[in-house]
């Protein structure tokens, strides 16, 4: 609307100084005095009085017009007091033009008003717009900023999170391995349990059986069968007791073992026995030398009992150490997992900010070219009033100053003392 109205008045201007050049040229001046009716009516022939006061009024205004801009109010004045056909003297005289000057004045101030109401408005708008600018590149920046720290921290968490991975699935198989070892360690004591026990067993039974004939006391009989009740009424009555089962075991002796001991005497029993001697000497009872293989065998019994003993504290150890192994496999499993999975909301956390911060980041940017367009147009708008509003302001008191004092000098005051005020103004 500002743009409309100050072309409308430009074009406005340039027409009105087109007619006054045209009308105040000399040959149209001479024509008009020829052609134009009444010999007492024209552009020159006005009373004495009136004519003294257009006069001076058009020297204040012509006066003024040399230091006023291209387009001034002032024309249309002095186009109106060139063309003024004297109609007799009186007030009256000028009364168009007084109130055409009145017209005028009203114009300028209105004008500079608007100037001023403008110039506020682009400065108010300007404020505004920069301010805005300042904080959309602040938080344009901030949003960099944050896709930066976001992004780094995504590819730290996954990482973390490969890391994590990796880790248990090392600890699983730790676990895996570690059971299989302790199976089998297990099963190596038991058997080695199984196998000095047998042996210590059938030490025993060979050693009761060399006291029975060496060492008579020292023998322990075998226990006495337990009878059924209707067996003991059988033998009670004159019966014989019923027949006892063979022991079973190695050599008869009752003593088991595992099938690869079992197996080991097997092959031992199929190799060929050992020549019998040449000659038969008399028997003797060898009591010195029996008590030397019993020495021996309690010996014997001595290292299995060792061993067995050293072995079950191994076990022992080896399964404390076990069971201990897998409680901390399992807290940490647990902890490795809980942390796993804060590590994965962290990343998806982090993943959604990341698209937060992207879409921020493209509306500031967007409301940052917007801003820029805008203060391109309040540019475009407001710098050429920004830069002439002192030079139009002061045209304009220039121009209504001087239409004040050709106002008073038509409407007859007295013309020395405006001159000595023009000269001050001067």
């Amino acid at each position: 609307e500002w743009e409309e109205r100050s072309k409308t008045r430009g074009e406005e201007l340039v027409a009105l100084a087109d007619t006054i050049k045209v009308l105040n040229d000399d040959d149209a001046l001479d024509l008009f005095k020829k052609t134009l009716p009444g010999a007492s009516s024209s552009f020159i022939q006005i009373t004495s009085g009136a004519e003294r006061n257009r006069a001076r009024a058009l020297d204040v205004l012509r006066a003024a017009r040399r230091g006023a801009g291209k387009d001034s109010v002032l024309d249309l004045v002095m186009l109106a007091l060139n063309g003024k056909k004297g109609s007799g003297q009186g007030k009256g005289t000028f009364d168009k033009v007084l109130q055409m000057i009145d017209q005028m004045t009203e114009v300028l101030k209105t004008e500079q008003l608007d100037d001023e109401n403008k110039k506020e408005y682009c400065n108010g708008q300007f404020d505004v717009a920069d301010d805005k600018k300042k904080a959309i590149e602040r938080m344009f920046s901030e949003e960099e900023n944050a896709l930066e720290e976001v992004t780094e921290a995504i590819a730290t968490l996954t990482e973390d999170i490969k890391s994590l991975e990796k880790g248990i699935n090392a600890l699983d198989k730790s676990v895996v391995e570690a059971t299989e070892q302790r199976k089998a360690e297990n099963i190596e004591y038991k058997d080695l349990m199984a196998s000095d026990s047998a042996a210590k067993d059938l030490l025993n039974f060979a050693k009761n059986r060399l006291n029975k004939f060496y060492n008579p006391k020292m023998h322990v009989a075998p226990p006495k069968q337990e009878l059924s009740e209707e067996d003991r009424i059988a033998v009670n009555m004159g019966g014989t007791p019923p027949p006892t089962d063979a022991p079973g075991g190695i050599a008869g002796t009752g003593v088991a073992v595992l099938a690869q001991v079992s197996a080991h005497v097997a092959v031992a029993r199929k190799e060929a026995p050992a020549p019998p001697p040449g000659t038969w000497a008399a028997y003797s009872s060898k009591s010195e030398e029996s008590t030397g293989v019993i020495g021996m065998i309690d010996l014997l019994i001595k290292d299995l009992d060792k061993e067995m003993t050293e072995a079950s504290t191994d076990e022992k150890n080896s399964q404390a150490d076990y069971e201990k192994t897998m409680v901390e496999s399992s807290a940490k499993r647990a902890a490795d997992a809980k942390l796993l999975a804060q590590k994965g909301s962290a990343k998806a956390d982090a993943e959604a900010a990341l698209e937060g911060h992207k879409e921020r980041k493209a509306d500031a940017g967007k409301e940052l070219l917007a801003t820029e367009k805008y203060i391109s147009s309040l540019h475009a708008e407001c710098d050429w009033l920004i830069q002439y509003y002192d030079v139009r302001k002061e045209a304009r008191a220039g121009e209504v100053d001087s239409l004040q004092k050709a106002k008073a000098i038509l409407s007859g005051a007295d013309y020395s003392l405006l001159q000595k005020s023009l000269r001050g103004g001067r």
